[in-house]
């Protein structure tokens, strides 16, 4: 008997590419909200989501908000005001969503003064956008979701769809259990999570596989981190550091930000021990006074910030700082703002933040009596104008000596092209060649106000890693 051979299969119809659809990320704040908002682009992608640079055709529009500042809210609905003209001139047609800490703080009340608007979603749930951008097209409906689900975000993410650039944050903690009393943070990004070693070692590859050099490591709590090993232990920060430093390709590690009470020695002496771990720390110590630091419950002393500091110096004399500081909390006096000054003049800062107080609702310093505006005004002029010398002096020490730039694109003007130093501070030099990606020995000629200039050293050709 003859077997007759079977048809051939006919061809699977081919699958259905989605439409394409236009998106614009407004992202205020911190770096994690940068890192957040990339995400979200990536999360976004498969459903035919291409980032665009500008609001207006754009299908969809996410700000991604900030609730630390005062006025935040009001920041908000002044930019929804304007897209709100930009989604009636489109028929309806633009969708408007609003994450992060203030969509978390005042979910309710954006839906109720700008009823517009789409989407609310706060930071721990904006992996379930796709399901919640289909939700609002079926209802025709605003929809909301504030909740803190069970299951890590970071778990139901996609793997990064584009290149990160050379240097590009990765979130490894969010959260914060040390509720300051001026702080939104635990109420806006919940308790301290930390994500598994595993996971953060995969992305950190992927990143670098798509061309990042320098990873910054970024946390409400960083230095807290205590996330599961592949061993089924906790690791620390300290552990993390080490086997991410061991990525080939990965010239670059930072980290932020950090709390001083979780400065551990082990983290401490990485800075010794990590030639990766880039020698500029940003350390908030928000006031000099103790009485302030408590009445903040910080936790920490000055003196503790003090020798934590000297103990990072003793180790890594190139070593440099940044901080943040907070003029005018409920009872600071004349003596708690010199104690401040008092500190600053001690330690020389690379860099400093300094933001006048303002009362976060919810929080335990905001029902307190206030400081008169013009005497916080006060202080923080006279604090950020020792801050300015301070980063002007630092900058302008780094003239006439040779250090390692990575370079991470083209400058601003031909023939330029510009990088980072070990100190983040943005290098532009002269040069033919691009060399994006790359580590060179640049002699710094002149300091600017916010970048330095300098010229490729000739004395070595090979690349260096930091």
């Amino acid at each position: 008997m003859i077997a007759t051979p079977l048809p051939a299969p006919a061809d699977p119809l081919p699958a259905r590419k989605p439409p394409v659809r236009k998106l614009h990320v407004v992202t205020h704040g911190c770096q994690m909200n940068v890192y957040d908002s990339a995400r979200m682009a990536d999360l976004l992608a498969p459903l035919g989501y291409t980032p665009v640079d500008r609001p207006e055709g754009a299908d969809m529009v996410i700000m991604n908000t900030c609730h630390i500042r005062e006025r935040a809210e009001d920041k908000v609905f002044s930019a929804l005001g304007r897209l709100r003209v930009m989604k009636e001139e489109a028929g309806g047609a633009m969708m408007i969503a609003v994450t992060g800490c203030v969509a978390q703080a005042e979910g309710e009340v954006i839906l109720k003064r700008a009823p517009y608007v789409d989407l609310v979603v706060g930071p721990q749930a904006y992996h379930r956008l796709p399901e919640l951008i289909a939700q609002a097209h079926r209802t025709k409906n605003s929809v909301i979701d504030t909740d803190f689900p069970v299951e890590q975000k970071f778990d139901f993410l996609p793997d990064a769809a584009a290149p990160q650039g050379v240097i590009a944050n990765l979130t490894i903690q969010e959260g914060c259990d040390k509720f300051c009393s001026f702080c939104v943070v635990p109420y806006t990004r919940g308790a301290e999570s930390s994500r598994p070693a595993t996971a953060i070692l995969a992305e950190a590859r992927r990143m670098v596989a798509l061309g990042t050099r320098e990873i910054a490591l970024l946390g409400q709590n960083v230095n807290a981190y205590h996330g599961e090993g592949p061993d089924g232990a906790d690791w620390s920060l300290a552990r993390l550091l080490r086997e991410l430093a061991e990525i080939p390709g990965l010239l670059r590690l930072r980290y932020t930000t950090s709390h001083p009470s979780d400065m551990t020695a082990e983290l401490i002496e990485a800075h010794r021990d990590n030639p990766a771990l880039m020698p500029y720390l940003h350390l908030p110590v928000q006031s000099g006074s103790d009485k302030i630091l408590a009445a903040m419950n910080r936790k920490h002393k000055a003196d503790d910030f003090r020798r934590i500091v000297a103990r990072l110096r003793e180790i890594r004399p190139d070593m440099a700082f940044t901080s943040d500081f907070i003029v005018g909390h409920p009872g600071e006096t004349d003596a708690d703002f010199a104690a401040t000054m008092a500190l600053v003049r001690e330690t020389r800062f690379a860099l400093a933040y300094s933001f006048n107080y303002s009362p976060r609702p919810g929080t335990p310093a905001a029902g307190l009596p206030q400081i008169p505006a013009e005497v916080k005004d006060a202080r923080l002029y006279e604090l950020q104008a020792e801050l300015r010398r301070q980063q002007d002096e630092f900058n302008l020490a780094t003239v006439g000596i040779t250090t390692p730039v990575l370079f991470t694109g083209l400058g601003r003007h031909p023939g330029q092209i510009a990088g980072r130093s070990l100190y983040a501070q943005p290098v532009v030099v002269e040069s033919p060649q691009p060399l994006t990606g790359e580590i060179r020995q640049v002699k710094i000629t002149r300091a600017n106000p916010n970048s330095i200039i300098g010229t490729i050293s000739h004395s070595t050709k090979e690349t260096i890693a930091a």
